[in-house]
């Protein structure tokens, strides 16, 4: 689909990557992309904020037994766009999926984002009305489920087979900088827009990270056969079917997504514990962000370790075992660090045994997946992990109530060795060609 220099392309480590222009292109666009959409999130959340959203708030939720209990309407009314943002993820990933592998996956890409930046340009333009944020946060979650499987898909098309390590070593870098990075400078940035943009000056900034993300992704070079119409109209519900059937048939593929999905389970978990995890070193419990930082800045160690020229000496090593015995040892003792610094380097050692089994368990995804069905495979990884996620954001909170946390993070730990031992066990033999 996507012509590479095989000069460039065909090499490992980030070195190859950046002679390689059409990827560079991709990973432009993934920046600029994923800084957007964290930029978004903070843009609802101050137009949350202002009282003319709140002047219209429908009969339904003023009179909610919710609403009516909470001690902060801005806290209720926050969750509310979190969830209309979240919900597309949960529902639609697999339908996106089997959208992605019948179309070009680029005109996918930069469609989706050109859709974004006019649905961020037409709030100003609409009704200031919480229910028309609500519709604009579930609008432009739809779209990005529709881009998040195209991109995954993209990957393996434009890089050659040993320069997938590196590349998804890289993609993961730059989703937890722009985890990190997007959040922080949200606020500042749409203060800055506003004062020399004008009111409107937020809704420019968010709409122009989308539309350069956008342009960059067009510029990729494309040869692609066009799909003929007999070939496009096929039955959702049948390609749905084969995609289950070719995840049951594919046990390292269908092993590799359990173990991704438990991972962020974990993480998923982690950022509601976080809060207490942080009083136990000394921090306050608004603090808690410091350790997901720390977890994040090890994720991006780990990754670059992966992904550089010197990783090729870690491809026939059990990664996700010691990345999963990595996360069980940090769960297991955090309760026991009572310093500053030891639960911050914890953090981060946790972050490191993260990337272990997150950049080599998507390389495999990647690789073992034919082209055909990548996009119903990312598509129904996206759908699995998003309906994970909830399971833990809802009951560790009040596990932590009625065991502790000492008691919850130990469970934890068990059940994350438990995994690691069982993937090493049912992959051993093939896993090592595999990455």
């Amino acid at each position: 689909m996507f012509p590479t220099d095989p000069s460039a392309a065909s090499g490992s480590g980030f070195r190859a990557l950046f002679e390689n222009r059409p990827f560079m292109k991709l990973w432009s666009g993934q920046i600029l992309s994923q800084i957007a959409d964290k930029v978004f999130l903070v843009l609802l959340i101050s137009l949350v904020a202002q009282p003319a959203y709140q002047e219209g708030l429908p009969a339904w939720l003023v009179n909610s037994q919710a609403m009516q209990n909470a001690e902060s309407p801005n806290a209720l009314l926050n969750s509310i766009i979190m969830v209309a943002n979240t919900l597309p993820a949960v529902v639609l990933g697999s339908a996106a999926g089997i959208f992605v592998d019948r179309f070009d996956k680029r005109q996918i890409m930069w469609i989706t984002n050109v859709m974004r930046e006019l649905l961020v340009i037409a709030i100003p333009l609409l009704p200031k009305q919480f229910t028309v944020l609500l519709v604009v946060a579930f609008l432009e979650s739809i779209l990005t489920q529709f881009f998040a499987p195209a991109e995954q898909a993209a990957i393996p098309l434009l890089v050659s087979r040993q320069g997938l390590m590196s590349a998804n070593a890289l993609f993961t870098t730059t989703m937890m900088g722009s985890l990190i990075v997007g959040f922080a400078i949200g606020e500042p940035l749409l203060t800055f827009a506003k004062t020399f943009g004008g009111p409107y000056g937020p809704e420019i900034a968010v709409a122009a990270f989308y539309l350069s993300s956008a342009i960059a992704i067009y510029l990729i070079p494309v040869r692609e056969k066009i799909v003929d119409g007999s070939q496009v109209d096929l039955n959702p519900w049948s390609d749905f079917k084969a995609g289950l059937r070719y995840l049951k048939k594919n046990r390292l593929v269908s092993n590799a997504m359990v173990q991704l999905t438990i991972l962020y389970s974990v993480f998923a978990a982690l950022t509601v514990l976080a809060i207490n995890m942080a009083e136990e070193i000394g921090l306050k419990g608004t603090q808690f962000g410091f350790l997901l930082a720390a977890a994040g800045v090890g994720m991006v160690l780990g990754a670059a370790l992966l992904g550089g020229t010197w990783g090729a000496s870690f491809h026939h090593k059990p990664l996700p075992l010691i990345g999963f015995l990595s996360m069980a040892f940090v769960l297991g003792v955090f309760t026991y660090a009572n310093r500053l610094w030891l639960g911050l380097a914890l953090s981060v050692f946790l972050g490191i045994g993260a990337a272990f089994v997150g950049v080599p368990m998507q390389t495999l995804i990647q690789r073992q997946t034919p082209e055909s069905m990548r996009g119903k495979v990312f598509g129904f990884q996206n759908n699995v992990v998003n309906i994970a996620l909830t399971l833990p954001l809802a009951i560790a909170g009040p596990l932590t109530v009625q065991f502790g946390l000492q008691v919850v993070l130990i469970g934890m730990s068990l059940l994350v060795s438990l995994v690691g031992i069982w993937a090493w066990y049912n992959t051993r033999n093939v896993l090592q060609d595999a990455i």
